[in-house]
């Protein structure tokens, strides 16, 4: 594993972006209050990951002024205002569904907000992945949200898919459909933008 990891983190630099190990959740939220210290907007995507290695909690805590949680929201309308507003913000937090040994990030989105902050809009990204998370390649990747992610999801929020159900994807048409946007982050144009924070730890689906 240990020679997995430090193959993964060289094809991110290679990639252009920046990777950070962290042997546990305690030391991932060390890494993240030090990349945020001073940042006036931070926003996040829906994540198990950032809940689970307790970075949501650190945020709202030591950073309640500047992190503006989309559960605030009292309904839709202000939930996807929260959602557009990462797009002017300084850092944007996530999780990735699965990262390769070559050093991409691989996720399947059903709003896009996620996605689509990734790419573009924040000035820094900052993606939080336990060792689970970690693939060959691309085709690994899909195979993973195929198998584990998606449909451990649609099962999470309750949506009515045959994943939900079966436990695999069905590649469906149904209006609870998760996986609409399909996104791989490659080699980046900006460099060291996205960071990426491997945790020694399995985290999130």
């Amino acid at each position: 594993m240990e020679e997995r990891i430090e193959r993964t983190m060289e094809a991110l630099r290679a990639n252009r972006m920046k990777p950070y190990y962290a042997e546990n959740s305690a030391a991932a939220c060390d890494i993240v209050r030090e990349l945020v210290k001073g940042d006036k907007l931070i926003t996040s995507g829906g994540s198990m990951t950032l809940n689970e290695c307790g970075v949501i909690d650190m945020l709202k805590k030591e950073f309640g002024g500047a992190y503006l949680d989309r559960s605030s929201g009292r309904n839709r309308e202000e939930v996807e205002e929260i959602m557009r507003k990462a797009f002017v913000s300084d850092t944007f937090l996530a999780s990735t569904n699965a990262l390769t040994e070559n050093g991409e990030l691989y996720n399947v989105d059903g709003n896009g907000n996620r996605v689509s902050a990734m790419i573009f809009g924040p000035k820094q990204v900052i993606v939080v992945t336990g060792v689970n998370k970690i693939v060959k390649d691309l085709e690994e990747a899909e195979k993973r949200v195929e198998q584990t992610a998606a449909p451990m999801n649609t099962v999470r929020l309750e949506k009515n898919t045959p994943c939900a159900k079966t436990g695999v994807c069905g590649h469906c048409h149904s209006e609870d459909r998760i996986c609409c946007s399909y996104v791989t982050l490659a080699q980046q144009r900006v460099p060291d933008r996205i960071k990426v924070i491997i945790v020694g730890e399995k985290l999130g689906y």
